[in-house]
């Protein structure tokens, strides 16, 4: 199973910065000293100190402890006859990128590049997949690596959002619906991490699924390098809202669901 894309440390990170507090400033807010900061954001496992500075952070206290002490994980997500995820090396991290699927028709659209997307056109090849559609999540490089390759070998018609060009690209807002054989495909701007990120939301196979990019990770989200609050508002009300049984499929670590995000993902259980 791929490790979940971001440690407590990270998590920590991914929330000073978002909130502009520095280690000191940190420290000073949860009635920590600095060095116990450090330690937390270099992996030490110190429950009180989560606790204490866990509201400072806006982070629900009991699943970041449980991230820490390596008590959660996602359940493992069985690929089933509509869907794939495929996951390559990108410089020194790893991205995903999926395949879906009618499988009745065999009509299938491709989400994001991955860094290779050379395992992707085989599966589609072996399973006699008619790709039509490559819908990108945002253009952030990881995501969009092999896309010449992968529109030139498809003939696929290609979309990225509006907000972020792509060359050969046709630009799409919030809203924009697509058919795909007996499956609906719906987007809704998620943006925070990047400008103009989508996510994609695929009804009509046996559950839900939503192809969030870097909006959001099992038991983390992206960081907002945009702006974090509309990251952290964008997920809760066009993610987090969908039903629980939702498939998340997101751009980094493993899949998960958005029952599990509710109760275990510290950005978001407490809200």
């Amino acid at each position: 199973m791929i490790p979940l894309e971001d440690n407590v440390g990270d998590i920590i990170g991914k929330a000073q910065r978002g909130l502009g507090l520095s280690d000191s400033e940190l420290a000073k807010k949860a009635g920590a000293d600095l060095q116990t900061i450090r330690k937390l954001r270099e992996g030490d496992v110190d429950e009180q100190a989560l606790l204490r500075i866990a509201p400072v952070l806006g982070l629900a206290a009991d699943p970041l402890c449980e991230l820490a002490k390596g008590e959660w994980r996602p359940q493992r997500i069985d690929e089933r006859d509509g869907f794939a995820q495929f996951n390559t090396r990108y410089h020194d991290m790893t991205v995903n990128a999926y395949l879906v699927w009618d499988p009745t028709s065999r009509a299938a659209a491709v989400f994001d590049t991955g860094a290779d997307c050379t395992d992707m056109l085989r599966f589609a090849s072996r399973h006699k997949l008619n790709v039509q559609l490559i819908l990108l999540t945002h253009a952030h490089p990881d995501h969009i690596a092999d896309l010449p390759r992968l529109r030139e070998e498809t003939g696929a018609d290609v979309f990225a959002p509006a907000r972020e060009l792509v060359s050969g690209a046709e630009p799409i807002d919030e809203g924009k619906h697509f058919h795909l054989g007996n499956l609906e495909i719906d987007t809704r701007l998620t943006w925070g991490h990047s400008q103009g990120g989508i996510t994609y939301v695929v009804t009509g196979l046996a559950r839900p699924i939503a192809i969030v990019g870097d909006s959001l990770f099992a038991g983390s989200m992206g960081g907002g390098n945009v702006s974090y609050q509309d990251a952290l508002q964008n997920n809760l009300e066009k993610i987090l809202t969908l039903p629980d049984e939702t498939i998340i499929c997101p751009g980094h670590g493993p899949m998960t669901t958005v029952g599990e995000e509710k109760r275990h993902n510290p950005f978001f259980a407490a809200k």
